[in-house]
């Protein structure tokens, strides 16, 4: 796949079953995160996968997460199925260094740059991805559970398998309400 035409035409797929990326496949995968931009070489990533019981000990996490939330049923059901949307779902934790010159943000943002790094290395072996958010990402009983400390966050959970549908059309976007020349 050309380079240009998958960052030009990239687009989520929300639909995903097995297979998920393996062997050589998802070292593609997380090699290219290890390529994000990296100020100091400070490294500032953690990429934690689940897969099989993985998935159900994801979901345990955000599931006691909600509860200590005191989330209705609604969303205790949601979150708890979350992490089978995808045969493999992996957390991108920005593990952050204390350092003079690169400040968190950066490290978080370098960290934000790995996730799409791997999304788009799935789509170009053939596989499709999903980055998902949201508030648990910044719980604490989360970031408990995923060993966080100190300004450390989850940037994003990657999810990623082998797509039951095509993606939605890239939409036209007018360049000159985005771009700005000083």
């Amino acid at each position: 796949m050309d380079a240009l035409d998958l960052l030009l035409n990239r687009r989520s797929v929300g639909k995903l079953s097995a297979p998920a990326p393996e062997g050589v496949a998802l070292e593609n995968i997380i090699r290219a995160g290890l390529r994000a931009p990296d100020h100091a070489g400070l490294t500032p990533w953690r990429f934690v996968i689940a897969q099989g019981e993985g998935l159900n000990k994801l979901s345990a996490i955000l599931h006691r997460a909600a509860l200590a939330d005191n989330s209705d049923d609604a969303v205790l059901e949601k979150v708890k199925n979350a992490p089978f949307r995808a045969p493999m779902v992996i957390t991108v934790i920005a593990k952050v260094t204390e350092h003079d010159k690169v400040p968190a943000l950066e490290q978080h943002l370098s960290a934000g740059c790995a996730v799409q790094a791997m999304q788009m290395a799935a789509v170009a072996q053939g596989f499709q991805g999903f980055w998902r958010s949201g508030p648990w990402m910044f719980h604490p009983n989360v970031h408990q559970a995923f060993g966080l400390q100190g300004e450390d966050q989850i940037v994003g959970f990657l999810y990623l398998g082998t797509p039951d549908s095509e993606p939605m059309k890239v939409p036209h976007r007018e360049l000159s309400k985005f771009v700005e020349y000083l």
